[in-house]
């Protein structure tokens, strides 16, 4: 067992020069989703179209929404359009991951089935990109199709980590583990390392993408030359599109430059599917040598689909904020602020040009995020290198939704890992650049911390 053990921050620090409330909740500014905002609180709050659609664009949406929703199946099968299924996979739709258009979760002690949390594999490389494994690939399929073995299994243990707030109160966190139930345990080798990924809520990706690289990019500070311990830098990665490197954007590492490759990437690691832009199967060269299996075509995604998927993915709305003029709310807007935590978390951002529909462009929104990637601290790190964001390093999440998961997905598990059992837990596993905001919140009185809370749940 551990002591989470970080300089406090005195609370009347905190509270001093706080703006009003009056201030906070009537200052003018964008809505959450900008003109792709809608007020829903239902079950279904992540799942409605931009209401700035056309005619034509929200029958594109329609489309999309079926072809995120739909079961794929092995082949050869009566389905046609619908087969062609992993052989190895992890989920059999889009929507299996992201339920509801939301968010994933691990799962619980004993529990079986869960889809919406994988593991991403690699060998370690000293200050390189993990490669693939040469066994298992870059990603643990624990399922597949019929007269085929899954590759492996896993389950997790967890760690208990204890802190204390400044007001003496404490604290338990759970540090997972995950323990790998391999086939062949000798066939991981010392070097694997391991990285969960859950599968984040799908609102609003047509915003994020339509906002300036050069915008986001002159954010970043990866040297910390202002001297304020928050550093951000900017990860370029290959666009398969251009052939050039682009601004990352999408993935818990921001490996992914655009709604289309990110979508395509799932297509291929997630479900087994070839498209477009992964026109191979994903598997290792132990895999085929060990595997029958028959195509669903060539590709088996076709470039309609993914391109009514990945419409449907951007022109996702965005659900409102709540009780924005509630005085807790304002108060805790005002801390989040003042404790550093609009750091990373940028409130708004303004979109460019060039977006994927019309009523995106040059629009402002409020996504809660640079989408630049940040040094979160030894306690979050993995062990697993994506590109060149390295284990401790992860993307700035957007906030928006993050009050509707109960509504919407039934449970309220956050970070990169779902590993957050609520939205303090959250808060209380930053580190590294965001250990001074962390400090800030476990220094400050609990009325402020439950007010930053409020303000949270709010998004």
């Amino acid at each position: 067992m551990r002591s989470v053990r970080l300089p406090f921050v005195c609370a009347a620090a905190l509270t001093a020069a706080l703006p009003s409330q009056r201030d906070v909740a009537s200052s003018a500014r964008a809505p959450l989703g900008g003109p792709a905002t809608v007020a829903d609180v239902s079950p279904n709050a992540f799942g409605f179209a931009s209401p700035t659609l056309s005619r034509r664009e929200r029958r594109a949406f329609v489309v999309g929404n079926a072809f995120f929703k739909d079961n794929w199946v092995q082949a050869p099968a009566s389905a046609a359009g619908r087969d062609g299924l992993g052989p190895l996979f992890n989920a059999r739709s889009c929507s299996a991951c992201h339920f509801k258009d939301g968010r994933g979760r691990p799962p619980e002690p004993g529990e079986g089935g869960v889809t919406g949390l994988l593991l991403r594999l690699g060998v370690h490389q000293a200050d390189e990109p993990d490669r693939a494994h040469p066994v298992y690939g870059g990603q643990l399929q624990d399922r597949a199709i019929h007269g085929m073995a899954p590759e492996a299994s896993f389950s997790i243990e967890h760690d208990v980590v204890r802190g204390f707030f400044a007001d003496g109160s404490s604290y338990e966190l759970q540090a997972p583990r995950y323990v790998l139930h391999l086939p062949d345990p000798g066939a991981a080798g010392g070097a694997l390392t391991v990285g969960p990924r859950v599968a984040p809520q799908v609102v609003g990706l047509g915003l994020l993408e339509a906002v300036p690289a050069a915008a986001l990019i002159a954010r970043a500070d990866p040297d910390d030359a202002d001297g304020d311990g928050v550093s951000g830098r900017a990860h370029m990665v290959p666009d398969l599109r251009s052939g050039a490197l682009a601004l990352g954007r999408f993935g818990w590492k921001a490996t992914q430059p655009t709604v289309e490759q990110q979508s395509a990437a799932a297509f291929a690691n997630d479900m087994g599917l070839t498209n477009p832009m992964f026109p191979d199967e994903e598997l290792t060269a132990t895999q085929v040598a060990n595997m029958t299996f028959v195509s669903g075509g060539d590709p088996e995604v076709s470039a309609r689909k993914l391109d009514r998927v990945t419409f449907y993915c951007q022109t996702l709305a965005v659900p409102a904020q709540r009780a924005a003029d509630d005085p807790m709310v304002a108060r805790g807007e005002a801390l989040f602020e003042r404790m550093g935590c609009a750091k990373c978390h940028v409130p708004e951002q303004r979109t460019g040009a060039r977006a994927c529909i019309e009523a995106y462009r040059d629009v402002a929104f409020r996504p809660y995020t640079d989408l630049l990637l940040h040094d979160m601290g030894e306690a979050l790190a993995d062990g697993k290198r994506d590109g060149d964001a390295g284990p401790r390093e992860w993307r700035t999440p957007p906030l928006w939704g993050v009050g509707l998961f109960a509504a919407v997905n039934g449970h309220t598990r956050y970070l990169h890992d779902g590993r957050a059992r609520d939205l303090e837990e959250a808060v209380l596993w930053h580190g590294g650049e965001a250990a001074q905001a962390q400090a800030a919140y476990r220094g400050a009185l609990r009325v402020d911390r439950e007010a930053l809370l409020a303000f949270l749940r709010s998004l």
